[in-house]
Order: structure tokens, then C-alpha cells, then sequence
């Protein structure tokens, strides 16, 4: 799949672009606060139909104006090319359009326009809490299973509906709460098996990109965690019902589900070093991207976000001539130094073209 072109209007500081990329390498070069990872945002705004850094619409429209405009041409395949729309206009409803017709739920297009991006926000991944980790493995699953998305959002609404039901602490609302209960069990079932079923996939891909890009020197294991490996849930809820009236909310269930991620034998939060930790976060999208191409069928888009920092100079090398092999498609990459890129691209060999971007503007070099 391509990017052919992008128009993007009032879109956080980009006022008005237009680019038209190479079906290989993209590099916008620029200092920072530019405008780099925005138009990288733009992107991937087509594909998810919300901002990657922040997920509040109106606040990413650009200030003093009244509404933004995100365009992009797409090659799916030699014989489909897609035009996708999107526009916010502040106070009205956002539109987005395929090919000039609206989707009714924008939980439609998830998945039609596959898309990994690799960025420094990927470090919440490690750092932060088990909501981070699940959020990952869910919005890959959603990109290529519908079902997943429906049971995901009937689960989390039941469990709304529990956690206020258990606040009132009503026994006149046992009945109710047993309704939702087994709504919750029956959700999170296929859930599970959803999940269990993409981590065993997932995890050779993993580990095979993660020797490829550190030279196979480092063990590493990501570990599916849940207590449906080992409890019935809706026995569980009904268990820990008193328990969760006097804390307020729901102590047992999917949305405790966590993936540990260990280097050696112990978990990488702990362990791992700067460049040991982007390695491990490199190694997570790249066999995000394996998953995604399979489902797919097509070759999604990659962009790389301030990718070479803190890697040492065989890691980046390893790296790139891996992104640069057949088994990717079209790549965006940002970076502040276009001297330091074009020497490490050099090994490439591919049609790279060079955009300038500077307060809020792009231009081809």
C-alpha cells in the first residue's frame, strides 16, 4: 500500500501542505517543534481517524482557525486507488469520507488502511502501567478483527455498568448486576481467546526481529497475563462481589490482563538499558507490521519517529537495511540532521526523497 499524496490544512501548526511521496523512503528533516511528527500525525490520523499524541479533535485544530482538513491518494493495489477525508469544523461532527462517501462508524475503516508507527511515545509501553500494554494489543487485534472491536466495547460498557451498580451498593441491584455480569464473561471469553491466540502468534515475530536488530546477543520473552488462564470469570465476579462493593470498582476481569516483558529473566522495566529498551520497543512494532501484513494481505505504511536516537551505530545499521528489504513497504522517516540520515540510508539503496519542514511548512529538497 501508498501514500501518494497528502494535503493537509490547519491541522495543529501545519496551516497548508501538499506533498507527494516516493513509494519507498519519505525523510522530513527539521528542528524540533517544526512540524515533523505532525505531518507524521496527519498520516496516521487517516489510518485510526484520531490523533496519535492527542486524542481531543478540537484541540488540534491549528489556534486562530475554525476547522482542519486531512487528505490522502492511496494505492491499495496496482488496480485500487482510495481517496480518504477527513474534516472538523469546530462545534459540528467529524467527517470522514471514503472516496467521497461518509462511514456511518468510524470503526469501519479501522484496519483498511494498516499503519505501524515507531515513536518516542512507545517508551509508556515499559514504563507505565498494564493499560498501557493492553492498549497495544488491542488496537492491533482491531486492525484485522472486527469481532474483537464489538466484544472489546460490549465489555468495556458492562463493566461501566458494574462498577456504578457497586457504588450504589444496593441489594435491590444484585439481579441487575447479575445480568451484566454474565454480559462481562460472555465479552470477555472471546476476548481472551482473542488475545491468547495473537500472543501466540505474536511472540516468534518478535523475537526474530528483536535478534535481528541487536545480532541474536540478548534473550527476551513477552508473557501473556491473565486470570482467565486460571479462574472462570463469571464465578470470580460473583466471588469477589462483596469485596469490590467496598472498594468501589471492579477488582477481577480482562481489563487486568498484562504482557511482561522480560530481558533475560527479569522484566526489562527493571533491567534494560536505553538502547536495550528501544531495541525491545523496535522489535515490538516491527512484528506488529509482520502481523498486520499477514492479515492484510498488503504491505502497511511505516513511520519512524525520531528512530536512531539512543541506538548504537550497528544497531542502526542492522535496522536499516532491515526496513529497507522487501519485506516493507512505504516508510516515513523524521530526523533532525539530514547529513547524519543520508549517510545512514546509504546502504539502502532505494529511491529516498528529502522534505524540509519548517514552521509548519514542507518542502521538497
Amino acid at each position: 500500500m501508498l501514500l501518494s499524496h497528502l494535503t493537509v490544512v490547519n491541522y495543529k501548526n501545519l496551516e497548508q501542505v501538499e506533498l507527494s511521496f516516493s513509494p519507498k523512503i519519505n525523510c522530513l528533516i527539521g528542528n524540533n517543534g517544526m512540524g515533523k511528527t505532525n505531518l507524521l500525525d496527519a498520516i496516521y490520523y487517516l489510518s485510526f481517524c484520531k490523533s496519535f499524541t492527542n486524542p481531543i479533535d478540537i484541540q488540534n485544530i491549528h489556534h486562530a482557525q475554525d476547522f482542519f482538513v486531512i487528505q490522502g491518494t492511496y494505492q491499495r493495489s496496482e488496480n485500487e486507488d482510495v481517496v480518504v477525508y477527513c474534516g472538523l469544523k469546530r462545534k459540528q461532527k467529524k467527517q470522514f469520507k471514503l472516496n467521497k462517501k461518509e462511514y456511518e462508524r468510524l470503526s469501519d475503516h479501522i484496519g483498511y488502511l494498516p499503519l505501524v508507527i515507531i515513536s518516542p511515545f512507545d517508551s509508556s509501553l515499559i514504563s507505565e502501567g498494564s493499560e498501557e500494554r493492553r492498549r497495544f494489543v488491542d488496537s492491533v487485534i482491531s486492525q484485522y478483527n472486527k469481532l474483537y472491536l464489538t466484544d472489546l466495547i460490549r465489555y468495556n460498557k458492562a463493566l461501566l455498568q458494574r462498577n456504578s451498580l457497586i457504588k450504589n451498593n444496593l441489594v435491590q441491584d444484585d439481579l441487575v448486576i447479575d445480568i451484566v455480569e454474565e454480559q462481562m464473561a460472555q465479552a470477555a471469553e472471546m476476548i481472551f481467546k482473542a488475545r491468547k491466540a495473537f500472543i501466540d502468534e505474536f511472540v516468534p515475530l518478535f523475537e526474530r526481529r528483536f535478534n535481528e536488530i541487536t545480532g541474536a546477543n540478548e534473550h527476551v520473552l513477552l508473557q501473556y497475563q491473565s486470570q482467565l488462564f486460571s479462574n472462570d470469570l463469571l464465578f470470580s465476579l460473583r466471588q469477589s462481589r462483596e469485596r469490590d462493593r467496598i472498594v468501589g470498582y471492579t477488582t477481577v476481569g480482562i481489563h487486568r490482563d498484562d504482557l511482561e516483558m522480560l530481558l533475560g529473566d527479569y522484566p526489562i522495566k527493571r533491567t534494560g538499558s536505553q538502547g536495550q529498551n528501544k531495541s525491545f520497543l523496535i522489535a515490538l512494532k516491527l512484528a506488529q507490521y509482520d502481523i498486520l501484513k499477514r492479515s492484510a494481505l498488503l504491505k502497511p505504511l511505516l513511520l519512524l519517529d525520531d528512530l536512531f536516537d539512543k541506538l548504537d551505530a550497528k544497531r542502526v545499521e542492522r535496522l536499516v537495511r532491515l526496513v529497507g528489504g522487501d519485506d516493507f513497504g512505504q516508510i516515513f522517516i523524521t530526523d533532525t540532521n539530514r547529513e547524519h540520515l543520508v549517510e545512514i540510508l546509504k546502504a539502502t539503496d532505494l529511491e529516498v526523497n528529502y522534505f524540509f519542514v519548517d514552521n509548519g511548512n514542507a518542502i521538497r529538497y
